[in-house]
């Protein structure tokens, strides 16, 4: 999954540890984020969300690897 958390976290001015400590998660979960290593969970998702007063699907979005399997459902 592709996010926008670097460029969101970067315009804001805040460190990896200031978002971290917004969020109530460690510097390494928003490394892992900021480098595609870790998906969120949808209740850190949302968090996310809401800190930057952005809807998840701006923040938030599949890549190639997210899609289903050709000619199937998910």
């Amino acid at each position: 999954m592709k996010n926008e958390v670097r460029a969101l976290r970067t315009a804001a001015g805040w460190s990896q540890v200031q978002l971290a400590e917004s969020l109530g998660v460690s510097r390494q979960t928003i490394n892992a984020l900021e480098t595609g290593r870790y998906d969120p969970s949808l209740p850190l998702a949302f968090r996310i969300a809401h800190l930057f007063g952005q809807p998840i699907e701006e923040i938030f979005t599949p890549d190639a690897s997210d899609a289903p399997p050709s000619g199937g459902k998910r």
